[in-house]
This record gives C-alpha cells, structure tokens and sequence, in this order.
C-alpha cells in the first residue's frame, strides 16, 4: 500500500511551532489633542500616553542541529520582543535570535536552557529536485496542529515572484496556508528541500501554489549563524544587470530571451578583476544555467566565500569564460547618525554609501550619496515617503556625498527643501514646503 506515513515519521519530529510577541503602541487618547481636557488629565497616569498592546503572531521551523538550533522565516520573527517555540512532543523552550537575515527571509533561532539532543532534519540537495517530485509540506497552518500536505514540485527556479532578494523559489502545490511559514517542505526520503515560505492567493487560502526558498541558499544562512556571525556574509560580484527582453534577444541576435545582461561594471570588483564588460551576456554559473539576473543572484550568493567560480558569458557572439574571485564587498565606516534637526528627513538613519551596504539594499554603488537604512518610529521622513534603500543625491543644491554633509544642510532652516534622490534606479527630484 502506497503510503507518506514514513517519511512523514522521519521529517516531523523536527518540524515546530515558532510564537513570536512583540509589543506595539496603539492610538493615542484623543481627548488629549485638546487643550481644555489636557489641562484636566494631563498628570493622569495613562491619560494621552499610546496604549500598549501585545501582537502575537504564528509560525513554524525546522530543527536543523541536534543542539536546538531552528530555521524559520524572517517576516515570522520579525519585531519580536519573546520568542516561543513548541516541539512536536508539546513542550516548549523559549528562544533567541541567532541570526536574521531579511534579504532571504531567513532567521535562525537557538533553544534556551535545552540540554539534550533534538531530532534534527536531514538536508537534501534543491538542485536536484524535479518538476514532477512527490514533496510534504509540514507546518502548522491556522495554529490547529501539526498538518502534512502533499504535492509535487509545479516549478523550479520561480525569480518573478518578489517576495525577497533573491527570488528563486521552488514552486509547489502541496497545500501551505496561513502559520505554515517556515515549516518544511521535504522530499521522498524525508530530507528538507525547501522552507515554506508563501502563497499565491486572493482568498488567504492555499488555491496551490505555493513557494519554498531552496534549501541550498538555508545553508549559507546556517552556516554563517554556526560560525558567530550577526549578518550573512555572501560574495560580491560588482555589476549591475538586467533581464533580457525579447527586443533586446532579437538585437542581440539570440533565438530566445535569457541570460543576465552586463549594464556597468563596479571598477576593482571581482567582476572587473575577471574581465567581464559591459554588453556581456551571462549565461551559465558553474555550469548552471541563467534564465535571468534574479537566478544569477540566487546561484552567485550560495556559493561559498573563498576561490573562484565559473562564469559563462556571450560576448559579440563568442563564448568567453571567465573565473571570478568569490570575496565579500570591502567596508568602510558607514558612520550611521540619525538627522534630528527640523528638516523632511527628521529621524531617518542614514549612512555612508560602501560597496558593501549597496550590496545589501541592491544599490548602484557608482551613483554616489548616502542611504537611508532606516527610520525612528512615527519619524517626519517616514511620512514624507522616504523609504529604506533611498540614496540622497542632493539637498538645495548642495552635493551630498557623506552622512555629515546632509547633517550640516538639514541644519540650516529653509522654507522650501529642493532634495534630488535616487530609488530604484530612478532619479527623483522633489521639492516640499519647510
């Protein structure tokens, strides 16, 4: 009789609940925007002050070493005060954050006071999964309880999806719904292939399409948070690219569009140091196939830092290969301040723009100017509409080229701010009212 029930018994036991609290500030009292009643309850205890309240929300992971150490979703743990997580045997361990890595989505939690060995899951090999292979998806969907689903792998190698940095994902129809986020997806021998991590869908409800984030790039983010690191470290390659266009395919003379097309190259990067030029196509990693850049990024980013990988490109119709350096991007002092003089850019945090952060927010590192990595809570910039990843070219006409430059002109009063920004590729000029 054809039956899941073992692999389901060698996957499950590593497979847990992940409860993430955090505490947020609701609506203020609106009595206390008036005057009169502010005079009578302003030294009331509470009166005015946000309301406090606690946010729950559900999730799941895997247990990925005996020692406790567990795989989950970034969005899951995200802001989260306290940390919980329940094994499948019912008990549960409070838990901290070893490792978070928004960029993939990815987190890594450690068990607190556990001292014994846990029943960790084997990890398989998602380059070698098909279209067609049976897979589970184990999680707890709507917090009702350990839940196995069953499907096959729709699609491979999904990069329009949007959902992270390195969109490449593995698309399944096994049922993921709600609370399943970092649970498991596994393979027939009941090793991880996948952490279940979306779904398409207009109803909340899984319609079966589902997407897991290939356990090859969970590796990488295991393996930094194994060795003490706070941030992955992943290799840098120093060029922009772009998708390849069927406009662009016939220009090109290719019988179909793919391939990552070399817009710049970053002078000194590995990609420079390995001869790659502008008007390259790349079209294989060690092998591997591009279909695109967003499967460039994906292939490039799991490889291991240290020696050098293969890169294909097509270059004026001839094949030229190419060995690049697998390094990280060089840092400097990124010299983070927060602008706190009246201005629109009131309790941003800003920051140096170094090869190493335009890695990390996917910036054009030749463009020059400063960041914005992130903002104060309820902050004027935020609601202005400046968003993390923006680089300040220019305020009133003054270049600014580091985060002091902009502290200096925020500084100076002005009724009306010209400010020149670029997002997305994109120059934006605005000018609002002081």
């Amino acid at each position: 009789m054809l039956s899941f029930a073992p692999v389901v018994k060698r996957a499950a036991p590593a497979v847990v609940n992940v409860y993430a609290q955090r505490k947020v500030q609701g609506a203020s009292n609106p009595f206390f925007d008036d005057p009169f009643f502010r005079r009578f309850f302003g030294g009331v205890p509470g009166m005015g002050r946000p309301a406090e309240r606690i946010q729950r929300s559900l999730g799941s992971g895997v247990i990925v070493d005996p020692s406790g150490i567990v795989v989950t979703n970034h969005h899951v743990i995200e802001g989260a005060d306290q940390i919980r997580v329940a094994l499948s045997d019912k008990r549960e361990f409070d838990a901290e954050v070893l490792l978070r890595d928004q960029r993939s989505d990815l987190a890594v939690l450690r068990l607190k006071d556990a001292h014994e060995r846990f029943p960790a899951i084997e990890f398989g090999d998602s380059d070698e999964i098909q279209v067609g292979d049976f897979v589970l998806a184990i999680g707890d969907p709507f917090g009702v309880g350990q839940t196995v689903t069953q499907g096959i792998v729709s699609a491979l190698a999904r990069t329009q999806v949007g959902i992270s940095d390195y969109s490449f994902f593995i698309q399944t129809d096994a049922a993921i719904n709600l609370g399943n986020s970092g649970g498991a997806l596994v393979d027939m021998a009941g090793r991880l292939v996948g952490i279940n991590t979306a779904i398409f869908s207009r109803s909340g409800g899984s319609i079966g399409i589902g997407f897991a984030i290939p356990v090859n790039m969970v590796r990488v983010v295991l393996d930094s948070a194994k060795s003490g690191g706070k941030a992955v470290k992943r290799p840098w390659f120093g060029a922009k690219l772009q998708d390849v266009t069927p406009d662009i395919a016939e220009s090109m003379g290719l019988k179909r569009p793919s391939g990552a097309l070399v817009v710049s190259v970053v002078p000194g990067s590995p990609a420079a140091q390995a001869g790659l030029k502008t008007g390259d196509l790349i079209v294989s990693v060690d092998g591997q196939l591009i279909e695109d850049q967003n499967a460039f990024g994906y292939r490039f980013a799991t490889k291991p830092l240290g020696g050098t990988t293969n890169v294909a490109v097509d270059r004026e119709s001839k094949s030229v290969a190419l060995s690049v350096k697998l390094e990280g991007a060089p840092e400097f002092a990124r010299d983070e301040i927060t602008i706190s003089a009246q201005s629109p850019f009131l309790g941003a945090k800003v920051a140096n723009l170094s090869p190493a952060l335009a890695d990390e927010l996917r910036l054009d590192i030749s463009a020059g100017g400063v960041a914005i990595v992130d903002f104060a809570e309820g902050s004027l910039a935020t609601n202005v509409g400046f968003q993390r990843g923006d680089v300040v070219v220019s305020v009133n006409g003054e270049a600014i080229a580091k985060t002091r430059d902009l502290e200096r002109v925020t500084q100076k009063p002005s009724r009306v701010w010209r400010i020149v920004i670029m997002r997305g590729g994109q120059q934006i000029s605005v000018v609002l009212n002081g």
